[in-house]
């Protein structure tokens, strides 16, 4: 079995106990007793799961200090807001026949796991059909009272343009609060995640399931799996926002019955094994999630994969979202050891012509050059922090 992470300190088992579906409270007493609770708290308070620590705390009967409480209202008043704002939202496009699916940690919020006060998240991410994009956008924008406007500086606010890259953004001041939408028809849309990686969101949409008193849907337990797994391994499981993604994993396969052989089967079918692989096995070993031994085994990448891709997290480290994880090479390494195969790998880097006619939209193929030059440079160039 692998020894990695090795991170065994006492200030990052607090840390994962306070994430953690399971909880052992005589455990997590003894290891808070040996540290300095000031320093832990920082930590906590820089990966954003200081709520979580607190709700532990409150669970274990101890002592809470005041600026530690006032650290966990806010979270709480900013989901409260978050969530109310999603049904808002989801309630208005529901009345004109578009259905809406909450993605990642929204999805997980509302529908399996409704303690808001440990669930922060920075925006809200919804996947819709690709035959409701368009008019979800204009309604967002001219019903909804939302400001059409991507957060990246290497992206620009034209809707044809957006919608070829897998998705919009929008932002409005609600109650105080600034709420960050983020429309998908792509339901993982990575940078270095091809298109035939990607489930086809037009399927998860016609598999998803309702929620129970809400408009929103929740896609179905075993693609709402995948659908995290990717999205860990989108940001390279330790970066920004960090150690509070492996609680998606941990809270979908805490509170749902997985069915794990269609899970494997959609998973290879997709050739993500290796990359599902570590966002499964991080959560098991940190956080003790139910993730069955024989899945793990099955995903298992080959001895010279794991020391590379493993070396790098070891030297990034999981937790402190606020360190620069990788070098900009060092990124793009990382990112190519997680491709299953040599075939994958000179896709990935070489899309095929006919994706790239989609993407790019054009017909000449004289133009192919151009463009696959155009795609290279974005991905070196344009990166956001590592």
């Amino acid at each position: 079995m692998s020894s990695f992470p090795s991170n065994n300190s006492v200030e990052f088992q607090i840390l994962c106990s306070a994430i953690a579906s399971k909880f052992d409270v005589n455990s997590f007493k003894e290891n808070f007793a040996k540290v300095d609770n000031e320093q832990l708290f920082i930590m906590a308070k820089r990966d954003e799961i200081s709520s979580h620590l607190v709700s532990k705390m409150e669970v274990a009967g101890m002592p809470i200090p005041t600026e530690w409480k006032k650290e966990y209202n806010e979270t709480k008043s900013r989901i409260d807001n978050l969530m109310a704002e999603l049904e808002r939202v989801a309630q208005h496009l529901k009345e004109q026949n578009i259905n809406i699916v909450g993605l990642k940690n929204a999805g997980i919020t509302k529908g399996l796991f409704k303690d808001h006060a440990c669930s922060p998240m920075g925006d809200i991410d919804l996947l819709i059909s690709t035959k409701d994009f368009r008019n979800a956008h204009h309604i967002i924008i001219n019903e909804l009272g939302y400001t059409f406007k991507f957060r990246s500086e290497f992206e620009e606010e034209d809707l044809e343009e957006a919608f070829k890259g897998g998705g919009t953004e929008y932002y409005k001041i609600v109650n105080g609060f600034k709420v960050w939408l983020e429309l998908q028809w792509r339901p993982v849309a990575g940078r270095w995640i091809q298109p035939h990686n990607e489930p086809n969101g037009d399927e998860l949409m016609e598999n998803s399931i309702p929620i129970e008193g809400s408009a929103v849907r929740l896609l179905s337990t075993e693609d709402n799996l995948l659908q995290v797994c990717l999205h860990t391994a989108k940001h390279s499981y330790c970066r920004a926002p960090g150690f509070r993604l492996h609680t998606d994993v941990d809270r979908i396969v805490s509170h749902s019955t997985i069915d794990w052989d269609r899970f494997l089967k959609l998973t290879k079918r997709l050739s993500l094994k290796t990359a599902v692989y570590y966002s499964l096995l991080i959560p098991q070993k940190i956080l003790g999630t139910d993730i069955p031994q024989k899945v793990i085994d099955d995903l298992k990448p080959n001895i010279i994969r794991r020391k590379i891709i493993e070396g790098r997290l070891e030297k990034a480290g999981l937790i402190n979202q606020d360190k620069n994880k990788f070098s900009k090479f060092g990124y793009i390494l990382f990112n190519l050891s997680l491709y299953d195969s040599l075939g994958e790998l000179s896709t990935a880097i070489i899309p095929s012509s006919k994706t790239m006619k989609k993407r790019y939209d054009f017909d000449n193929s004289l133009l192919l050059p151009y463009y696959h030059f155009k795609r290279l440079t974005g991905l070196l160039l344009k990166r956001a922090k590592l």
